[in-house]
């Protein structure tokens, strides 16, 4: 579930004398260009167009199918049912942690206590501890606190906060002002009774309060008052202003709109929604960094089942050539010679070469998975050692390729991001459309005004005047000769929106062949998986039969026999690398599968919830991803 919150631009109501045109501004806020709407119209054919092209051949009444196997491999083998069962214990990686007497039920439990055995020292020169790991407890730790997710969680944080800014252009702007002059201002008089000079003195005190709105429409509103105060004093003998002191008031309400290039909400708002188009293509990145997380982190799991099962075939077959080799030397009173003695213990010496550099995998992988998952009980720089507790499934699995493309068309944030480019493309096209168009914009201003020996009468009286100070209409026309600029511009952003639209198909045609190719490796890596148990198990049975005809033979057996044997270990040994790596690409492949169809939350039952910039402040990461139950 992906839930953000997408704001609008709100609308204030003036009152007062505001009310005069009030009419005109919601006529003009409700006027939108016709080419957005034709836009979008163009955009949802054409992602219709290209997904119907995709899946035009696979038709839309195709049932799914189910991974099949060649199932006639062990009768080719031709192997008793009994010594099928015998080959099958001696494998089982669980087997080999098993005492005496001991139930095979009780062998994960063997499991993590004798693997130090194998494991040796940790990196302090201490015992190696070992913790079991579940595949979804790895999950779920890696979605909860990887600190490359950490960090892509904020950015749609940024991106709601670049949205408010965007929104905030067309808030309310309060202004007010208080100025108080005083003026000495001399001049000649009249020469009579010795007044050669005289001096006009005054006083005054101006109050200016404002508010004014950017309109969606592209204009603006201003709304203003005005107080002035003013006290006129002369040293001559001419009249002086009655009354003085005096007080005048004054509201002014004005508008602004352009009537061609900037009309419109769709050029006022291209901001706004280019904001949103770009907090939602975060939201996408950031489901795309949890979508390859949760791949990864499956991935670097499969690489600790690998690394574990290597190092338990690695002492299995060391433990097998160390038994031959010592049969070998026995028989250097009999007929092995220093030669056949010397191969055994370097092959044998090679097995343990092998053995110590599985450990070193098998830690590594660990490590590897401790850093995808980043838990406070597991830090990298500890020294536990993780080891698997679960194996990869080995069941078949039902698929569809139409479904899946279908799916992913659905859930693939990579498409969500292609469609916020065409978006983008498409309201810079309408922009650019727009600014080809003349500058056409008018100007209305009207001014209430009164005046009075008191300031509080002023004011009163501005309630029942008839007298308008001032009323302005005005328009103002400007046209570039040639209009080059603006014809270039809007080329380049048609362009543009054709470059956004062959990129969707692009990344269409991409996601396709990744569901293709997941698919492919589905269908033929569940078809190896079998195969390479067929071989496995004749391997197995090729060294239990040269070990049972070793015990059996009347007149013992040779060293060059014995040399067979040590190959056939090897053989083995191989054989059963094959099958785990095998059976791991099909655990894989399911992974990929369901990361191209951009369904790998939804399989570990994983909420993906955005939380806004103030959750995200307040470290309340709990609330980014809500963790189904196991159930």
């Amino acid at each position: 579930m992906q839930t953000h919150r997408i704001r609008g631009v709100g609308s204030q109501r003036v009152n007062g004398v505001g009310v005069l045109f009030a009419g005109l501004s919601l006529f003009l806020a409700g006027c939108d260009s016709p080419i957005r709407a034709r836009s979008e119209s163009e955009l949802r054919a054409s992602i219709a167009r290209s997904l119907d092209r995709e899946l035009a051949e696979a038709g839309a009444d195709v049932e799914p199918l189910l991974t099949t196997r060649d199932e006639g491999g062990l009768e080719r083998l031709e192997l008793r049912e009994d010594l099928l069962e015998e080959v099958e214990r001696d494998y089982n990686p669980d087997r080999y942690f098993l005492e005496e007497g001991e139930l095979e039920a009780e062998a994960p439990e063997r499991r993590v206590s004798q693997i130090d055995e194998l494991v040796g020292k940790d990196l302090l020169g201490r015992d190696q501890r070992v913790v079991s790991l579940g595949l979804q407890r790895a999950i779920r730790s890696a979605v909860a606190n990887n600190l490359t997710t950490q960090a892509a969680r904020l950015t749609p944080a940024i991106a709601e906060a670049s949205v408010v800014e965007a929104e905030a252009a067309f808030d309310w702007v309060f202004t007010t002002s208080v100025a108080w002059q005083d003026t000495d201002t001399p001049g000649s008089g009249a020469g009579f009774l010795g007044l050669d000079e005289t001096v006009q003195a005054s006083q005054s005190i101006n109050s200016t309060t404002s508010l004014r709105r950017p309109l969606t429409t592209g204009g603006e509103l201003s709304i203003a008052q005005e107080f002035v105060y003013s006290d006129i004093r002369s040293s001559g003998f001419g009249p002086l202003p009655s009354p003085n002191p005096g007080s005048t008031a004054s509201y002014t309400i004005g508008i602004d709109q352009p009537l061609l290039r900037g009309f419109g909400s769709d050029v006022a708002l291209a901001q706004v929604r280019l904001a949103r188009n770009e907090e939602r293509r975060q939201i996408a990145a950031l489901k795309t960094t949890l979508l390859d997380l949760v791949t990864s982190t499956e991935n670097a799991y499969w690489d600790l089942v690998a690394s574990h099962r290597e190092l338990i075939i690695s002492a299995r077959v060391l433990e097998r050539g160390e038994t031959v080799r010592d049969e070998i030397k026995v028989r250097r009173v009999l007929d092995a010679i220093q030669a056949q003695v010397a191969d055994a213990v370097a092959t044998t010496e090679r097995r343990r070469g092998e053995l110590i550099t599985a450990r070193r995998e098998l830690r590594r992988a660990s490590d590897a998975l401790k850093r995808l998952m980043n838990d406070p009980e597991l830090p990298v720089g500890s020294e536990i050692m993780l080891i698997p507790a679960d194996d990869g499934v080995d069941e078949p699995i039902r698929y569809s390729l139409v479904d899946a493309i279908r799916t992913a068309s659905n859930e693939r944030p990579e498409l969500d991001s292609a469609v916020l480019d065409i978006d983008d493309a498409s309201i810079g096209t309408v922009v650019a459309a727009n600014n080809r168009l003349p500058s056409l914009d008018l100007r209305a201003e009207v001014t209430l005004i009164s005046f009075d020996e008191n300031l509080g009468n002023a004011i009163s009286d501005l309630d029942e005047t008839e007298f308008l100070d001032e009323f302005l209409l005005g328009a103002v026309f400007e046209q570039p000769i040639g209009n080059r600029a603006a014809e270039a511009g809007y080329r380049r952003a048609r362009l543009q929106r054709m470059l956004s639209v062959v990129s969707y198909r692009d990344t269409l045609q991409g996601i396709v062949l990744e569901i293709k190719d997941a698919i492919d490796d589905l269908v033929t890596s569940y078809e190896l998986a079998e195969q390479a148990r067929i071989s496995r198990i004749a391997a197995g049975e090729a060294l239990r039969s040269l070990q049972v005809e070793k015990r059996l033979t009347e007149r013992g057996f040779t060293v060059e026999r014995l040399d067979v044997e040590l190959n056939t270990q090897d053989a083995l040994a191989e054989a059963e690398r094959t099958e785990v790596f095998a059976l791991l690409a099909y655990n894989r492949s399911i992974a990929a599968l369901h990361r191209a169809m951009g369904t790998s939350l939804q399989r570990n039952r994983i909420d993906f919830v955005v939380p806004d910039t103030n959750q995200v402040l307040e470290g309340n990461s709990a609330l980014d991803y809500r963790l189904g139950d196991d159930g």
